[in-house]
């Protein structure tokens, strides 16, 4: 009893503090303290950092120790009378341009904008207002997006984020998800990050670009790709198959199954098919393919959902399985990749 009650005092605690793991790192983003260790050669003392980065050697090394407790970094054992400090695999994904870097995810989920949102999550469950975000913003996510060029930005930037790391591990994990493949919309696509990515290991698949004509219009060109404006409530452009990703969770059961008819009538049906690429939540403890690992995370973005969109979920197996048949497919398989989400390919 002794040790449950000492074990939930340390639980208490971090919890009490549980944004100051967001903030020193998002800090350290800012500062740019990854690439400056980076330019150094993976490793720097403190002074020649603190000389880097632009500020005070002593209110710096604070931030690092605390970093270092986290094993962000690594504190290496010199003569010198200095701190020096290396990079990890962890660090490196605060990079800006490095390739598994995950920054834009950081900076849009820690900027006031979607922070705002968690104060009324309680007054959301209470069924005193609809939607959190709409609460603090006075309309939802997307209206604000559209009508906040900067916020707009932050979100195309991390949904490119994640796109890049998603479809690197579908090429990587199951390139067969692409075969037969000549032509992919990617419906909800941002900028194109995810078929840019895709292309370079596709180059024959033609691909189209589909999104809010407010997000396609500052979207970068790429050969290869078309974009296109519209909405997916009404249409899909039609293509050989349709790629969505992290699109699905925005949305309740009877969106996401129009979402689906629609990408169900772009296809052909005689050898089209949907690739949805969503969070799997697991109703058991599974510990095959690297998953487990990643479960939290998928609960985590569940109340994201809650605190962000009016409607939008993560789901278990059993309630896609409602969506997809709902929306007319006869058939669905599922692939563990190594993200939080899987990959779900509907058949009609």
């Amino acid at each position: 009893m002794e040790k449950e009650e000492a074990e939930a005092e340390v639980e208490m605690w971090k919890f009490i503090f549980g944004f100051v793991e967001m903030a020193v790192v998002k800090c350290a983003i800012e500062l740019g303290v990854a690439e400056a260790m980076e330019t150094h050669g993976g490793a720097v003392s403190l002074s020649s950092l603190s000389s880097a980065v632009g500020c005070s050697p002593s209110d710096l090394n604070r931030i690092m120790r605390f970093l270092v407790s986290r094993r962000v970094f690594k504190e290496a054992e010199t003569s010198e009378a200095e701190p020096c400090y290396h990079q990890t695999a962890l660090s490196r994904r605060l990079m800006t341009r490095g390739e598994n870097g995950m920054v834009d995810l950081l900076l849009l989920e820690s900027s006031p904008v979607m922070l705002a949102p968690w104060h009324a999550l309680s007054a959301r469950l209470r069924g005193k207002v609809s939607a959190p975000f709409d609460a603090a913003h006075g309309e939802e996510i997307w209206g604000y997006a559209a009508s906040h060029p900067a916020h707009s930005k932050l979100i195309n930037d991390a949904m490119a984020c994640d796109a890049r790391l998603a479809v690197s591990a579908i090429v990587n994990g199951c390139p067969e998800v692409f075969d037969g493949v000549s032509s992919l919309v990617d419906v909800g696509g941002g900028n194109g990050a995810a078929l840019r990515t895709l292309i370079k290991s596709r180059p024959l698949i033609s691909g189209i670009n589909f999104d809010l004509p407010h997000v396609v219009s500052a979207a970068p060109k790429c050969n290869g790709v078309e974009f296109i404006g519209g909405d997916m409530f009404d249409s899909v452009p039609t293509a050989d198959a349709a790629f969505i990703m992290w699109v699905l969770h925005d949305w309740g059961d009877e969106e996401c199954i129009r979402i689906l008819e629609k990408c169900r009538e772009a296809i052909p049906r005689e050898k089209g098919k949907v690739i949805i690429v969503d969070a799997v939540i697991e109703e058991k403890e599974n510990h095959e393919g690297g998953k487990s690992t990643l479960k939290d995370v998928g609960l985590m973005l569940d109340m994201v959902m809650m605190a962000h969109t009016t409607t939008g979920k993560e789901r278990t197996l059993k309630e896609w399985d409602y969506v997809i048949k709902k929306a007319g497919f006869s058939r669905y398989t599922v692939k563990p990749i190594r993200t939080v989400q899987s990959v779900i390919e509907a058949y009609p």
